[in-house]
């Protein structure tokens, strides 16, 4: 069963990659591939960030000051607990002198880390599902930027399509996680207080 589904994972691979490769997903793959680690990716997120601090008013600096743990958990939750628990190789790591997939276009760096899950999606999905149970209007703009950003993962080589489906379950795991915490401090303030529970939607 094991072998069957990578199977279908690697074929699922190999047709993104390879097969649906063109002068347009060369360009926005290592684009919304580097959104967590090059100068122009990290200016736009910190704008948006800036953004949701200045203009969301009271909920929007709470949730803006909130991502930075969210994300801080998600990261080292995939980075250094799940990926070495798995230890998956990437597609792009030589095994007997081969890539792992057989065929990779490989349009940025391989990486020495594990394959899953995809820390990209896991913080890109972790982000989308925090931000959007508070702010609705902009859940999908949210959730098609976090696909983007996963997606683009498969597309430069890096990382096989179940690391991005189970990064975005993690990410949303820990997403409502998050949420779950701060209605229950708020909630158990609120009782203290002698208050009503708050709110867990703003539009």
């Amino acid at each position: 069963m094991t072998d069957f589904l990578y199977a279908i994972d690697r074929q699922l691979y190999l047709f993104i990659n390879s097969r649906l490769a063109n002068p347009v997903t060369d360009i926005l793959g290592p684009f919304f591939s580097g959104m967590t680690s090059t100068w122009y990716g990290i200016a736009i997120l910190a704008l948006l960030w800036l953004l949701l601090f200045l203009r969301g008013g009271r909920e929007g600096r709470i949730v803006a000051l909130l991502i930075i743990p969210v994300v801080t958990f998600s990261d080292q939750f995939s980075s250094t607990l799940i990926k070495h628990l798995v230890a998956r190789p990437r597609p792009c790591h030589e095994i007997g002198g081969l890539p792992a997939a057989g065929t990779v276009r490989l349009l940025v760096p391989c990486g020495s880390g594990y394959s899953f899950p995809s820390s990209h999606a896991v913080n890109a999905f972790a982000i989308a599902g925090f931000v959007s149970h508070y702010f609705v209007r902009w859940r999908l703009p949210l959730i098609l930027f976090a696909s983007a950003v996963a997606l683009s993962r498969v597309v430069v080589g890096v990382h096989y399509p179940s690391d991005i489906a189970g990064g975005a379950a993690i990410g949303y795991a820990v997403a409502y996680t998050m949420i779950f915490f701060r209605w229950s401090i708020e909630t158990a303030v609120g009782h203290f207080r002698g208050g009503k529970d708050p709110g867990a939607e703003h539009g």
